[in-house]
């Protein structure tokens, strides 16, 4: 296969924060399906792009990927398989095969939902804490260059229809603050199943319970509810919307090594 779509494949995963990993043939002898400079990109998943060469050994190394990228580290697997090894593995007799694992597993995001002046100081102080920071809002002139410099990715669409398809991981971090109830509530309703680390959302006590209220008429269980932070932030005693975002910077830190054992809620 031509490694060009692998590797344009790769760049997209790493521009939307998905983790994956390259599986590169380095060596094959024998009677082997692999042959050197054979590439395969592996998601997170066990989905694949390309081809190693297919069957048993293709498998295992499949799992092998998976498993680096959950670890975060680079592996290089080798087999030197007799004839019976190598029957389970597709090859007609045995041989060896080397393969390097790379694992391409990016840093932690925040995904911003809304461009408000809240937004604006959080991407600032998140960018210093090495998150990749992506805003979404539906309006073009408050997602903009202009207003967020520090941003990695700026979305201006829909906000629901964003979210339906946003890649979310276990390493993305969900700060909800946009301009009303209603787009919170929509937000809300799209993340809160999700695998994301951390999710808040900004608002009064009654307007928590008003969406809370809605979302569980809708469905939704407790137990996905008391995951979110909301308010969202400690509470530092702060109002001023750089203040508020200290906060919130803040608790998303607690969680980031804590990993989400929920201490940091205000109550």
């Amino acid at each position: 296969m031509d490694p060009k779509p692998i590797m344009e494949e790769l760049l997209r995963c790493l521009e939307e924060n998905r983790p994956a990993a390259l599986v590169t043939v380095t060596s094959a002898s024998g009677s082997t399906p692999s042959r050197p400079g054979a590439k395969m990109l592996v998601y997170d998943d066990g989905a694949i792009l390309g081809t190693v060469g297919g069957g048993a050994l293709e498998a295992r190394l499949i799992e092998e990927a998976v498993r680096v990228i959950k670890k975060g580290e680079p592996f290089y697997a080798s087999y030197s398989l007799n004839d019976n090894d190598a029957a389970g593995l597709g090859m007609v007799c045995g041989g060896e095969v080397s393969a390097f694992i790379d694992c391409f597993v990016t840093g932690p995001e925040l995904v911003i939902v809304g461009a408000g002046h809240i937004s604006q100081d959080l991407a600032r102080m998140v960018k210093m804490l090495d998150f990749k920071v992506t805003v979404i809002d539906d309006r073009e002139d408050y997602a903009c260059k202009e207003r967020f410099p520090e941003a990695d990715r700026l979305v201006v669409d829909d906000i629901g229809d964003v979210l339906d398809k946003y890649k979310i991981t276990e390493n993305t971090y969900l700060a909800i603050l946009s301009r009303g109830h209603k787009y919170d509530q929509v937000a809300l309703e799209k993340v809160v199943g999700s695998d994301a680390v951390y999710i808040g959302m900004i608002g009064s006590r009654s307007k928590i319970k008003t969406v809370f209220e809605s979302l569980r008429d809708k469905g939704f269980k407790d137990s996905d509810l008391e995951k979110v932070h909301a308010p969202i932030g400690l509470d530092l005693g702060g109002s001023t919307p750089a203040e508020i975002a200290l906060s919130i910077a803040a608790e998303i830190i607690k969680v980031r090594y804590s990993r989400g054992d929920g201490e940091g809620d205000r109550n």
